[in-house]
């Protein structure tokens, strides 16, 4: 009888975990990104994907566009949220959840995105002609 054996190396790499994390039931996949949640500054998508951030599949280990799925628009409390995943286009492993929410206080557009690929971003924008904030006092 013939003995099979595995070296170290082959164990070792067989038991790599996966860095997944969950999200409304959808576990995100931390291995397929340089950078978790990346800070955007006020880049804020709401549809698309940070392509810059993907290294990979970790699942099939191939780098190509992906997949934009279960796409919903929700409107809650004058709050539109639209929500959708990234997978990869070759084995539909789930990449990231994406969130991206707009909504309207007093004069200002509010606009927030978080997503374990695409990154965390908000930004607020006037609705009036002349924005506020930018105004200086006159004397």
């Amino acid at each position: 009888m013939r003995r099979l054996s595995l070296s170290s190396r082959e164990v070792s790499s067989s038991r790599k975990k996966r860095r997944n994390f969950p999200v409304n039931c959808v576990a995100m996949c931390g291995d397929c990104v340089e950078k978790e949640y990346p800070n955007r500054g006020n880049i804020c998508l709401e549809n698309g994907s940070f392509l810059l951030n993907f290294i990979g599949c970790a699942v099939c280990s191939k780098r190509d566009f992906m997949l934009i799925t279960n796409k919903s628009l929700k409107e809650e409390d004058g709050e539109e949220i639209v929500t959708y995943d990234h997978l990869c286009r070759n084995c539909h492993h789930v990449i990231a959840r994406h969130e991206y929410t707009f909504s309207i206080m007093d004069e200002f557009q509010e606009y927030t995105m978080l997503c374990l690929l695409c990154g965390k971003a908000e930004d607020t924008i006037s609705i009036l002609p002349d924005d506020p904030r930018q105004m200086t006092l006159l004397f």
